[in-house]
């Protein structure tokens, strides 16, 4: 079986039609994604790279990574965010391959083929993140990226992400997160060392509800992100 939780793939699925639209409940991953584009590239230089997107959803990265000339795949579980992902190339003109095939089964057909490896807010979402993150390491070459993000799991958090942003700010839909499913950056950490990931950096996300801004900086207590490379 799929390493996915069918209720997490539905919860999506039935959203999936509002993917672009900046304003709709996935607005926060349009603002975040200029900062996670630029980490990405100040670490692996994305031109003519050739990139994979674990967890690709609708696109938003996916598409952003490829406007920098890199050579883009994502991969998804849920069909209509695919479809909504395919669709929406025909209006940005930009060349993506999307796929619909669980990362460990890419991993064993195409071992080392990608430069980066990217897999962004989808290890909370899944009953295995450690074979997740083996999988990443598997498709990346050797000396390649790999780029993780995910939700530290504290009572800060809990505070944040949830209670905030769920149900106080309504950034996100009721019941987006389950916060028993939140990752310490140890556990990430250690997870990248099973698979044979050396953690060369680690950045926080924070949301300030009065600018409405996000930022990287120092405070990992809530969104996170890291940066590893493969043996």
């Amino acid at each position: 079986m799929a390493n996915a939780d069918p209720v997490e793939l539905e919860k999506f699925s039935q959203l999936a039609h509002k993917w672009w639209d900046p304003n709709s409940e996935f607005k926060p991953l349009h603002d975040i994604n200029p900062l996670r584009l630029g980490y990405i590239d100040r670490h692996a230089g994305l031109a003519e790279k050739t990139v994979l997107d674990v967890g690709c959803g609708g696109g938003i990265l996916s598409e952003s990574m490829a406007g920098l000339n890199a050579n883009v795949s994502g991969i998804d579980l849920s069909d209509k965010a695919l479809q909504v992902a395919k669709l929406h190339l025909l209006e940005s003109g930009k060349q993506v391959n999307y796929r619909k095939i669980a990362v460990e089964e890419l991993a064993a057909e195409q071992p080392g083929h990608y430069d980066v490896v990217t897999c962004m807010e989808m290890l909370e979402h899944v009953p295995d993140p450690q074979s997740v993150v083996t999988a990443c390491a598997k498709l990346v070459k050797p000396g390649g990226w790999v780029f993780l993000s995910t939700l530290n799991r504290n009572l800060k958090s809990y505070l944040f992400a949830v209670i905030g942003a769920e149900y106080i700010l309504n950034l996100l839909p009721h019941g987006t997160h389950d916060y028993d499913n939140f990752i310490k950056p140890s556990e990430l950490a250690q997870a990248c060392r099973n698979a044979g990931l050396n953690l060369t950096d680690i950045v926080g996300m924070s949301y300030n509800p009065l600018s409405k801004v996000y930022s990287l900086g120092i405070d990992t207590d809530v969104n996170y992100m890291i940066a590893c490379r493969r043996d």
